[in-house]
């Protein structure tokens, strides 16, 4: 991913960011020899202070395999996108995409025994479904632990985060302000996201 400098997302940029509600990503390996890359999309549970991120899978996912040979991967968090016309953005009119991505690149370690996998499902049910606390998992007990075995836990170590803020900032902020307002004109798809980020990224730079 190309990252301009008045593009590039700070740590807490991209931290609040995702904060919002966004745990859900694409996460891709690189493939078997004579295959393309591994694309999988999944919701996952990021530990900013541990610096790392869980999550887990069916046992049968090529995912595994495509660890297995080569633990390198990355998560990709890509919202808030719309497409700019050319005639918003003035001379040379050129048209263009917004959008915030953040990309994690890990390391991939696969998590298989039982205690383990259990450990990762009960961090992801505290956060995705804290309305049911007494909700467990644990190794041979009812209801989920005779479940264990039809799953794999990821654990990936974060190595680089990569942020991107795509809105306009090389433009001057007026530039910035009127597109906004046709994006409120507009109104359709990500239009109202896209335009809250294009003016919290204008407002940054004008104080």
């Amino acid at each position: 991913m190309l990252i301009r400098s008045w593009d590039r997302g700070d740590e807490a940029e991209w931290r609040a960011w995702l904060a919002e509600g966004r745990d859900f990503g694409l996460l891709a390996a690189n493939g078997l020899p004579g295959q393309g890359p591994v694309l999988v999309p999944t919701h996952f549970l990021l530990d900013v202070e541990r610096g790392e991120i869980l999550l887990h899978l069916a046992a049968p996912n090529p995912l595994f395999a495509a660890v297995r040979a080569d633990p390198e991967v990355t998560l990709a968090v890509t919202d808030d996108y719309a497409f700019a016309p050319g005639h918003w953005r003035g001379e040379p009119g050129t048209p263009t995409s917004y959008y915030a991505s953040v990309q994690f690149v890990c390391t991939a370690e696969i998590v298989e025994d039982a205690a383990g996998k259990a450990a990762i499902l009960n961090r992801q049910l505290a956060h995705f479904q804290p309305e049911t606390p007494d909700t467990r998992v644990a190794p041979g007990e009812a209801p989920f632990g005779p479940l264990l075995s039809g799953l794999r836990g990821l654990r990936l170590t974060v190595r680089t985060v990569r942020a991107k803020f795509k809105y306009d900032n090389k433009k001057g902020a007026a530039e910035q302000r009127a597109v906004a307002d046709r994006l409120a004109e507009r109104d359709r798809g990500l239009d109202a996201a896209a335009r809250t980020q294009l003016l919290r990224r204008n407002a940054r730079r004008t104080g």
